[in-house]
């Protein structure tokens, strides 16, 4: 499943990043596989979404949470 299924305050390892889509300064915050990422709010019109990967708090679009898959914990 891709990082944009998950639903607030679920958490998830990231399996896969897509590095030709997703941009370097996201994978130099963390999401990288084997990390954990959670959900801590999603916008009214479900875009951005606001994320915890590490230490680092992130709000990304959802086209590219589609590019990121995660396993459910």
């Amino acid at each position: 499943m891709t990082l944009d299924f998950l639903k607030k305050s679920q958490k998830g390892t990231i399996i896969y990043v897509n590095e030709e889509k997703v941009p370097l300064k996201l994978i130099e915050m963390g999401c990288l596989p084997g990390n954990m990422v959670e959900v801590l709010q999603i916008a009214p019109l479900s875009d951005p979404i606001y994320i915890k990967v590490n230490d680092s708090f992130l709000s990304i679009r959802k086209d590219l949470a589609k590019e990121i898959e995660v396993e459910l914990i």
